[in-house]
């Protein structure tokens, strides 16, 4: 017997302009007035610039100025660089490449909420007919169902920082989304087309973040298939993989083959994928349940309880695709004893989606419980944030201002008045949603929901409004890049160096710094990355055996980071 009974009022549809707004308020904020970050944002962005001011061995060979990276796949980097192309003389090649990241929200997005629409119109997920009328149409419930997967998906707290980006996870999560879409089609109404739709979003998975997650979905999908739907299985087998394969291939072949910039990166790139793979481990079980009570709040609490209400119904079709893309995604991240954030993303549409399916089964009490306890966590993080940046601004509260400078020594504090208002008029907003919930008590679905992802957005835009500036100062390398390039000549001479890939994005791109490429020529000058306890001595023997070579001419870091030091040497003989 089915487990939902609802009312037509329970299912009234989310005002669309609320929903473009609050998708709007969630995807722009950090894309603006934001340098690359360290780590992956910067490296990333470096692959792209690279690329975006390079030649065609640019783009089969990734890169970061000499630097190889053929890890992970060049399909995130081609896009933006490509952005970057189009839209860099205009806002900046910063902005630009994450213009990219918008397309893959959109992506993701339209992926979670059709998919759901699709499966929420079908006999199987619908309410329990009323004695006496009165239940919901299919195409409402749908809707309705889809309007929640959506705004479960914005609520992901570990999904927010990776979405802004300028990474392979923001699209890696959008073509996830999108193969869930393909295989509903495919399930629900067989066809070539939806087969086809699959095949080609699998082999673009391959080409963003290797082949160890497309090949768990294929046979996830395979299995799947077997069981519930045998007719499914030549398409999957005769259309989706060949295609899959094709799409990747072309990259594949074309970097084997041609060799550019003397690497090669197949090589490299199949190392990657290779060393994701393992026996199984408690550590990373541990990974997983530690970091994913947090990374898929809130919805695994209503993706659990779905498969609890449904356990009677496992093979219907909106329980059955999103239960068999969370369970083949587990897998991998299982086996991956490298583990980092980024191996979670898969998993967030699919559970996106079972966690709405959740939502008409949820008792009173609990989703109450929910949204208590996102009012006081969020209502509490949102004033925190403005007290904190009262603090800095003016001094007070002394102790809160004191800390927030020891972690930016040097910081001079802005004020803007238009992020000010913006951040203002959200946080107004909040305080409407959060009394709009109190005091109406709505009954539609996705009240569940709603303050979850408002409060999620809320956090994120006084992030980047009130505390962009100081986050550029913390983890942004352009001050350290312009010093260095104040110590080279005016006549730009090659400079050899060891730095990572995000520091050497940033010099790259903030200090034009002429790294050496790939060809082997002796360089003048050598930039070495170290830590603060390295002695000089030392540093110079790793650039040269004869330390009497080289001439220590500046040394320098970023003031939020005491422990890490760079040095710029001098050949002299």
């Amino acid at each position: 017997m089915k487990p939902v009974r609802l009312p037509a009022s329970a299912t009234l549809a989310l005002p669309r302009w609320g929903l473009f707004a609050l998708c709007l308020l969630y995807i722009l904020p950090g894309l603006i007035g934001r340098d690359p970050w360290k780590n992956d944002d910067a490296s990333s962005f470096g692959i792209m610039w690279t690329m975006a001011h390079g030649g065609l061995n640019d783009w089969l060979a990734p890169h970061i100025v000499g630097l190889p990276m053929p890890e992970q796949g060049p399909l995130a980097f081609w896009i933006g660089a490509l952005c970057i192309r189009l839209f860099g003389a205009l806002l900046g090649d910063p902005m630009a490449a994450r213009v990219a990241a918008i397309g893959f929200f959109l992506v993701g997005s339209l992926s979670v909420w059709y998919a759901t629409y699709v499966l929420g119109r079908r006999n199987e997920a619908q309410p329990l007919k009323l004695a006496f009328g009165g239940q919901p149409e299919p195409a409402d419930f749908g809707r309705t169902l889809a309007d929640g997967a959506l705004l479960i998906y914005l609520g992901f707290i570990g999904l927010l920082v990776h979405s802004h980006a300028s990474s392979p996870g923001a699209l890696q999560v959008a073509l996830v989304a999108y193969s869930l879409y393909g295989a509903v089609r495919l399930f629900d109404t067989p066809s070539i087309r939806a087969a086809a739709t699959l095949g080609l979003a699998l082999g673009l998975l391959v080409l963003t973040r290797g082949w160890i997650t497309p090949l768990a979905l294929w046979l996830g999908l395979l299995i799947l298939a077997m069981l519930r739907a045998k007719g499914v299985v030549p398409r999957l087998i005769l259309i989706a993989l060949p295609l899959a394969l094709a799409v990747s291939g072309s990259w594949l072949l074309a970097s084997r083959f041609a060799g550019p910039l003397n690497y090669a990166p197949f090589d490299g790139w199949m190392t990657w994928n290779l060393r994701q793979l393992g026996w199984p481990s408690w550590s990373a079980l541990a990974f997983v349940l530690k970091n994913g009570i947090w990374f898929a709040w809130p919805a695994w609490p209503f993706a659990g309880w779905a498969v609890y209400a449904w356990r009677k119904q496992f093979s219907a079709l909106h329980i059955a695709v999103p239960l068999t893309f969370s369970i083949a995604l587990v897998v991998p991240t299982l086996l991956d004893h490298y583990s980092e954030e980024a191996i979670l993303l898969p998993l967030l549409p699919g559970l996106a989606m079972l966690a709405a399916f959740g939502l008409p089964t949820m008792k009173r009490g609990a989703i109450n419980a929910v949204d208590w306890f996102s009012v006081m966590t969020l209502s509490t993080s949102a004033a925190f944030i403005w007290v904190m940046w009262v603090a800095k601004q003016t001094g007070w509260p002394a102790q809160l201002a004191k800390n927030a400078f020891k972690l930016a020594p040097g910081f001079k504090p802005e004020f803007n008045l238009i992020t000010v208002l913006i951040a203002a008029c959200a946080s107004i907003g909040w305080i409407v949603l959060v009394h709009w919930r109190i005091a109406r008590r709505p009954s539609v679905l996705w009240r569940a929901v709603v303050l979850s992802s408002g409060g999620v957005t809320l956090c994120w835009l006084l992030l980047m409004t009130l505390w962009l500036p100081w986050g550029n100062y913390v983890k942004s390398y352009a001050g350290v890049a312009k010093q260095i390039a104040l110590q080279l000549p005016p006549v730009r001479q090659c400079v050899d160096s060891n730095v990572g890939p995000s520091q050497r994005a940033s010099f790259a791109y903030f200090g034009h710094i002429p790294f050496s490429q790939f060809e082997r020529t002796q360089c003048d000058f050598f930039l070495l990355q170290g830590n603060s306890n390295t002695r000089k001595k030392d540093n110079a023997s790793e650039i040269d055996r004869n330390h009497d070579h080289w001439q220590l001419i500046w040394e320098g870091r970023r003031p939020s980071d005491r422990d890490e030091r760079f040095r710029l040497y001098r050949r002299i003989s």
